[in-house]
């Protein structure tokens, strides 16, 4: 997650990247290869669990979840 978040209340956490077009990007491609690459917003998946603690120190049903967020803007490459 973007932060750890410990409230009462519902709080809302976001982050953004963008990727602009109009870049390039120049490689040596060795004899008998192929260079591919691909150029965006690469993001992380993190898993976890979810649930309530109550005041009494017991703890509602564990849901699993899964969050994306932004992790970097840019080219992966690779050569086949």
């Amino acid at each position: 997650m973007l932060a750890t978040i410990k409230a009462k209340w519902a709080v809302t956490v976001s982050a953004e990247l963008t990727a602009k077009l109009g870049n390039n990007m120049t490689v040596e491609t060795p004899p008998h290869r192929t260079t591919n690459a691909k150029y965006g917003v690469y993001r992380l998946k993190v898993t976890g669990e979810s649930y309530m603690l109550h005041q009494n120190c017991t703890t509602s049903t564990k849901h699993k979840v899964v969050s994306y967020s932004p992790l970097k803007v840019g080219w992966f490459m690779w050569e086949s």
